[in-house]
């Protein structure tokens, strides 16, 4: 069918579609790619704000980008450990602290394994620092905990002493020494005075005998077992077989649930817990209509017609 005429002339065609490829889109120019420096300055600046937000696993994960630009980079391992410390991840913060030849971590490698219950080694770590000058409060807090943990409770109680001598009086640090200071202290009062009153408040006969009585069996030596006849009820017990819990009805709880009330198939009227109710006189029993004795009734009335006179 040809396109229909207009007044003028003119034709009306319809409008072609336009290709899809005519609609590109624009690319400007590409993004300048950034050096090792100005990406390791953004990174840090992230850094700064995942510490302060708190954010420490994502804090990590910076931390590893920065040293996947410069593996030596101090300050990043630094920060590492020290968010391994504040996470609990002391097995990784020794496993970071040997495979760094070089890396001065011999603080933090003393307190992962305090963390990790390694007394000795850390004993023997702390050692080393005291004898390389490096005595600082950090240092004298960590001998106080670690002597207070292997029971030198006199020791603890003089470093605290020091450093609370030599610490503010309204800071947290003073706060939190006199409460170690205290703790020790009371260690030292028992030990020292405590236990010979206790043992002064004891009866005669039981301290007479306390040092003919054995020492206590060691935790891992089981005791011994005295044998017990068994009797026809405890055998019973033994041989009852568990109850089949597809056949206790929904809600109840076998040996929790009370039992059923054995008188539930009665009549209420004859169970023993029924009462009769008050002001009403108990039947004998019969029913309506029942005549009790017929025999002084006249038979005429009995047969329930009228008589017939007799001529």
């Amino acid at each position: 069918m040809p396109p229909r005429a207009q007044p003028g002339g003119k034709s009306i065609t319809p409008t072609a579609q336009k290709p899809l490829n005519a609609f590109k889109k624009r690319t400007g120019p590409l993004k300048k790619e950034l050096t090792a420096a100005e990406r390791s300055k953004k990174l840090y600046a992230t850094l700064c704000k995942q510490i302060d937000g708190g954010h420490f696993a994502n804090a990590v994960k910076t931390c590893d980008k920065l040293l996947a630009l410069d593996a030596q980079d101090g300050d990043a391992l630094q920060t590492k450990l020290f968010l391994l410390l504040q996470t609990d991840q002391y097995i990784l913060a020794l496993t970071m602290l040997d495979s760094r030849e070089g890396f001065d971590g011999k603080f933090e490698r003393a307190y992962s394994l305090y963390r990790l219950q390694r007394e000795t080694e850390a004993e023997r770590v702390l050692g080393g620092l005291k004898a390389a000058g490096q005595g600082d409060r950090g240092i004298q807090h960590f001998e106080a905990q670690l002597s207070y943990r292997q029971g030198d409770y006199q020791t603890a109680f003089d470093i605290y002493n020091q450093l609370l001598d030599t610490s503010e009086l309204q800071s947290e640090e003073h706060s939190d020494i006199s409460t170690n200071l205290q703790a020790a202290q009371k260690h030292l009062d028992f030990i020292n005075t405590d236990y010979l009153r206790s043992l002064g408040a004891l009866d005669n006969s039981l301290t007479s005998t306390l040092e003919l009585v054995p020492p206590p069996s060691q935790p891992g030596v089981p005791a011994a077992v005295v044998p017990v006849a068994s009797t026809p009820a405890a055998l019973r017990e033994e041989t009852k077989k568990p109850v089949r819990m597809r056949r206790v009805p929904k809600g109840v709880v076998p040996g929790v649930t009370p039992p059923p009330d054995p008188e539930r198939w009665l009549k209420k009227t004859e169970r023993s817990t029924y009462q009769a109710p008050r002001g009403k006189k108990k039947g004998g029993g019969a029913t309506q209509g029942i005549i009790e004795n017929a025999s002084n009734i006249p038979v005429s009335q009995s047969k329930g017609g009228k008589g017939k006179k007799k001529k």
